[in-house]
């Protein structure tokens, strides 16, 4: 396997060596993206502030292993996504059976769009998603996993995450459209 070379490599290796000003670029280049990570999984401003903590204490613990076999950026993401699931189970995340759910309505296409729709009324709308439904959102929409590798970090079926991302997007169209046309959600 050939190594990534990382655009930030010079502050990746005098980071591996200990220097602290390095690391601390490190941090400052990262430590956002990490963090909106972090907040989108844990829901919760003062958790996602600890993952992102526990996130960099472990990455800079462990930055002897990375071996540049993909870019630092990918690598603290798989380390920041672990730390929120272990969380999150160790909190013992409750994923609705697929058993269990009511059946969702479904919609044609032909729905309108929700006018002055913006991320920050997605965010907000993520936020009210069962914690189940939102990392598996989270997951899917915005880290890029598929359903294979949902089922397998979550410890769930192929088929569970597939019904939870559905019905997490059914749930924020119907958050949404709610607030547009006034309704109570």
């Amino acid at each position: 396997m050939t190594a990534y070379t990382d655009i930030h490599s010079d502050i990746i290796e005098l980071s591996q060596a200990g220097n602290p000003k390095a690391q601390h670029q490190l941090y400052q280049l990262y430590a956002k993206a990490m963090y909106n990570i972090c907040y989108r999984m844990m829901n919760n401003r003062e958790e996602a502030e600890d993952m992102l903590q526990e996130t960099f204490s472990e990455a800079f613990m462990q930055l002897g292993t990375f071996r540049h076999e993909s870019s630092f950026g990918a690598w603290i993401k798989r380390i920041t996504i672990n730390k929120c699931i272990n969380a999150l189970k160790k909190r013992k995340a409750e994923l609705v059976p697929v058993e269990v759910l009511p059946e969702v309505p479904q919609y044609d296409n032909h729905e309108e769009e929700i006018p002055g729709l913006t991320v920050d009324k997605v965010q907000k709308a993520m936020e009210q998603l069962p914690e189940g439904y939102r990392v598996v959102f989270s997951l899917y929409l915005l880290e890029g996993y598929d359903h294979a590798e949902i089922a397998q970090i979550m410890s769930i079926s192929e088929a569970t995450s597939k019904s939870q991302y559905s019905r997490a997007k059914q749930r924020i169209k119907e958050i949404l459209q709610n607030q547009y046309y006034g309704r109570q959600v």
